[in-house]
C-alpha cells in the first residue's frame, strides 16, 4: 500500500474542547521515529474536532475514558478503507476488545517496535499485534519531534518524561497494570539535552508516572537540572518527602509544584489500596510543610469508594485540603479500570454496575462506575461532586492563596495557583456528566 502520510489522533472521551490540554508526547516520539519521506498530522480531539481527511494509515493512542470514542472514530476510517493502530492502556489491557476495531494493536509502549510496524503497514501486512520488548534499565529514547505540536493551542508547558513504571504496586493503577515490575529511564544526559531545546522561560513538566523511581537516578538528574536555573513541576510519590536531602536538592534544581497522590485521609483505606506506606492526615500535613518550606506548591489527588470511606469522608477530606492550603486538588469517585486487581475485585463481587462501563450508553462522566460499602452510589457521585464545588469555590481559592507559604517564595507560583484553580472550576461543569463518545 502506499505510506506518505500518516495521521496520529489523540480522540476526547466526549463531544467538548478542553482549556487545560498538553500535548501528548507519545506522538513526539512516535514522529521522530518516522522516515523524513512519510508526512504526519496530528489531531488532538481536546482542542480541535476531527476531519477525517485522506490519509493512508492512522494511529491512535487510547484510554478507557477515550475507548468509545476513538471506536467510533477507527470504525469511520476503516469504513473509508484507511487502516488503524492502536496503542496506550487500553489496547493494552484489552486487546480483543480494542482489535474489533482496528487492524493492528501495539501492546505495551511502541517505539521499539514502530519501524517494523511501518514497514508492515507500507507491505499491507500488518499483524494483529505488536509487542514492547523495552525491560528495567536504562533506554535512550532521543529521536522526539516536537514539530508535530506546531500551530496547537495546549498549555504553556514544556513535556518532559525521564522514565516510566513504578515501583509501587496500588490496586487502582493502571500504570503498574500496564508495566508491571518494569521501570526504566532515560540517560541523564539525554534528557538534559532535550530540555535545553525548550522555549527559554518555559515551566518544564515531567511526566513521568513517579520521578521517584530511583534515588541514585533521581539524585543524578536534580544535580544536572541546578545549573539550569528553571522551574519544573512533577508527580512523585509522597515518601519522597521523608528524605530532606533530596528535598533541598528538588529546591535548588528549581521544582516549583508537585502532584502527590494522598488518596485517602483512611488508614484502612490506604491498606486496600496497596498503599499504606502514604500515611495518613497527620502524616500529610507534615509533609505538605516539608515541600511549603522550600517554596514547592502541592497539587493534591483524593479518591472516594473504598470500603471504609462513609458519607463524611467528603467534607473532611475538603476541609483537611483547604486547611492544608493545597495548591490544586482534585477529588474523585473511584474508577476501576480492566486490567487492575481494583477492577477485578468488585468484579467477582458483583459490584459494578456496569461490567463494560466505558462502552455503556448509561454511563456517565462523574457517575460512580459500582455500589460502594459503605454509602449509595448516588452519595458517592453527588459527594465528590459537593468536595469539589466547595474547593474550587472564590472563598476556598482566595483563602488558600493568601495563606499558602510557597506563594510568598516566587510571583510566578502565584499566578500559576490561580490559573490552575480558574481552569479547575471551568473543567468540573466542562466535563460532569458528559457521554463517552459522541451522539450518532
Amino acid at each position: 500500500m502506499q505510506l506518505n502520510k500518516i495521521t496520529f489522533i489523540r480522540p476526547n472521551f466526549a463531544d467538548f474542547r478542553s482549556k487545560d490540554a498538553m500535548a501528548p508526547l507519545v506522538f513526539a516520539i512516535l514522529a521522530g521515529r518516522t522516515p523524513e519521506f512519510i508526512a504526519t498530522e496530528l489531531i488532538d480531539e481536546r482542542i480541535e474536532p476531527v476531519q477525517f481527511k485522506p490519509t493512508d494509515l492512522v494511529a491512535m493512542t487510547v484510554e478507557t475514558f477515550t475507548a468509545n470514542r476513538a471506536y467510533q472514530i477507527a470504525d469511520k476510517y476503516r469504513q473509508k478503507g484507511v487502516p488503524v493502530i492502536m496503542g496506550g492502556h487500553h489496547p493494552t489491557l484489552l486487546p480483543d476488545e480494542a482489535i474489533e476495531h482496528c487492524d493492528a494493536v501495539i501492546i505495551g509502549d511502541g517505539e521499539d517496535i514502530w519501524e517494523q510496524v511501518l514497514v508492515d503497514a507500507k507491505k499491507g501486512c500488518l499483524k494483529k499485534t505488536y509487542r514492547s520488548n523495552i525491560k528495567t534499565g536504562i533506554h535512550s529514547n532521543a529521536s522526539l519531534n516536537h514539530d508535530i505540536y506546531k500551530g496547537k493551542k495546549y498549555a504553556p508547558l514544556s513535556l518532559i518524561q525521564s522514565g516510566r513504571g513504578c515501583r509501587f504496586v496500588c490496586d487502582f493503577c493502571s500504570i503498574h497494570a500496564f508495566y508491571g515490575d518494569q521501570v526504566w529511564q532515560r540517560p541523564v544526559y539525554e534528557v538534559i539535552a532535550e530540555i535545553t531545546a525548550f522555549p527559554p522561560d518555559q515551566v518544564v513538566f515531567f511526566v513521568d508516572d513517579n520521578l521517584f523511581s530511583n534515588k541514585t537516578y533521581l539524585v543524578e538528574l536534580l544535580k544536572a537540572l541546578v545549573p539550569l536555573k528553571l522551574q519544573w513541576c512533577c508527580q512523585i510519590s509522597i515518601d519522597v518527602a521523608r528524605d530532606e536531602k533530596l528535598l533541598d536538592l528538588m529546591m535548588e534544581a528549581g521544582c516549583m509544584l508537585v502532584l502527590v497522590g494522598f488518596e485517602s485521609l483512611n488508614r484502612e483505606n490506604l491498606k486496600q489500596m496497596k498503599k499504606k506506606w502514604n500515611g495518613a492526615t497527620q502524616d500529610y500535613a507534615n509533609i505538605i510543610g516539608q515541600f511549603y518550606q522550600r517554596g514547592i506548591m502541592v497539587y493534591g489527588t483524593f479518591v472516594f469508594g473504598y470500603d471504609n470511606d462513609g458519607p463524611e469522608a467528603f467534607d473532611a477530606t475538603v476541609d483537611f485540603a483547604i486547611k492544608a492550603n493545597l495548591c490544586i486538588a482534585n477529588f474523585n469517585p473511584l474508577t476501576p479500570t480492566p486490567g487492575t486487581a481494583l477492577y477485578d475485585r468488585l468484579k467477582s463481587e458483583n459490584q459494578l454496575i456496569y461490567n463494560r462501563w466505558w462502552l455503556s450508553p448509561q454511563y456517565r462522566y462523574g457517575k460512580a462506575i459500582f455500589t460502594p460499602k459503605g454509602m449509595s452510589a448516588t452519595e458517592l457521585e453527588q459527594g465528590c461532586m459537593r468536595a469539589r464545588n466547595r474547593f474550587y469555590s472564590v472563598s476556598s481559592i482566595l483563602k488558600r492563596a493568601i495563606h499558602q507559604p510557597a506563594l510568598l517564595t516566587k510571583p510566578s507560583n502565584f499566578k500559576t495557583m490561580l490559573v490552575g484553580n480558574w481552569i479547575s472550576r471551568m473543567e468540573i461543569s466542562n466535563k460532569h456528566n458528559a457521554t463517552l463518545g459522541q451522539t450518532p
